[in-house]
């Protein structure tokens, strides 16, 4: 029998569908205090000149002066509490879908079998029960909030499953760049995920984030991305939804899958789950297919070679594989 190939067509769905986080707020010293919508407004600022400056201009005080003199006018868009609120609530839902490794497309059934019958060794060999401790981890500490939740004295996160539910009072408390053991409250948080990815159950999990960050502070939604600059004055646009300014679900999912420390065996702080380790703020891809450790390498090896990757790099292999994409090969160099 001939060895299977990647095939040409080959895609998976993604597993942890998030929404949009949708951002409110309230005065958190006050019971009786109503909720209201945090809304996006524009700002127009006269900014100074601060970017580097060419060595012809900066070593010449004269040019120096006549750079600084010129205005830096920029219309932004700007997100803030109110002057009688001081709590952020940000709130999402994330819906888990069954992972047994079948793809959602893929045109070589006898690579499709062997692909199924690998899944299948994993899920009952390891189950899903690390990589569900790992997203409900990145829940229950708040880095799906980024920066909103840097600047925060105090987090409390809810998360409900049906008519059940579970508080971390002190969000901020829990590590970002490891996973410990996890406490009772984030280990229901992780068996909801377990029996979500394992299709024990259906679960559609509502995460409230409620982040004490000072009365009439600025809070910090998605910045959208303008691919046509031509047809905006501004040089920040934020996302709203509903009249409401929110965060991706992108940017949210992301925040989620950021589990990967297996990258490396002194990995000082986790990754997101990416074919390459990419991580765009560092401009660095962590997985380089010239150490044998990327995604498509790791995966190739497994499928087709039967070369079995370590526990830990079987744990990355299904993170992405969870995370979704489309992995055929092109047949083109």
């Amino acid at each position: 029998m001939a060895k299977p190939e990647t095939p040409s067509l080959l895609a998976f769905e993604r597993k942890l569908d998030c929404s949009d986080a949708v951002f409110s707020q309230t005065d958190g010293n006050n019971p009786e205090a109503q909720e209201q919508p945090v809304t996006v407004s524009e700002k127009s600022v006269r900014g100074t000149i601060s970017n580097r400056l060419k060595n012809a201009i900066a070593n010449d005080p004269a040019k120096l002066d006549a750079e600084i003199e010129k205005a830096n006018l920029q219309t932004v868009d700007v997100a803030a509490l109110s002057s009688g609120c001081d709590t952020l609530i940000a709130r999402f839902t994330l819906k888990v879908l069954p992972f047994d490794g079948s793809p959602y497309v893929c045109n070589g059934a006898q690579y499709r079998g062997r692909l199924l019958e690998t899944a299948t060794q994993y899920l009952q060999t390891e189950g899903m029960q690390t990589l569900a401790e790992r997203y409900a981890a990145n829940i229950a500490n708040g880095r799906w909030l980024w920066r909103n939740r840097m600047g925060a004295e105090n987090i409390r996160i809810t998360v409900s499953n049906k008519n059940d539910s579970v508080t971390v009072d002190n969000a901020k408390a829990l590590p970002l760049d490891r996973f410990d053991r996890p406490s009772e409250n984030v280990a229901k948080i992780a068996e909801w995920i377990r029996q979500g990815l394992s299709g024990e159950a259906f679960t559609l999990l509502s995460v409230e984030a409620r982040v004490q960050a000072g009365y009439g502070q600025e809070v910090y939604p998605s910045q959208e991305l303008i691919l046509d600059t031509g047809k905006s004055n501004k040089s920040k646009v934020l996302y709203q939804t509903g009249g409401k300014a929110g965060m991706h679900s992108q940017k949210v999912g992301n925040a989620i899958r950021t589990i990967d420390t297996w990258y490396a065996q002194d990995a000082a702080f986790p990754i997101a789950a990416e074919p390459y380790g990419a991580v765009t703020t560092l401009g660095t891809a962590f997985r380089q297919p010239k150490q044998k450790n990327d995604f498509y390498t790791l995966f190739d090896n497994w499928i087709l070679k039967g070369e079995q990757p370590s526990t830990e790099q079987q744990h990355y292999v299904i993170s992405v594989l969870i995370r979704g994409g489309v992995f055929g090969a092109s047949g083109k160099e």
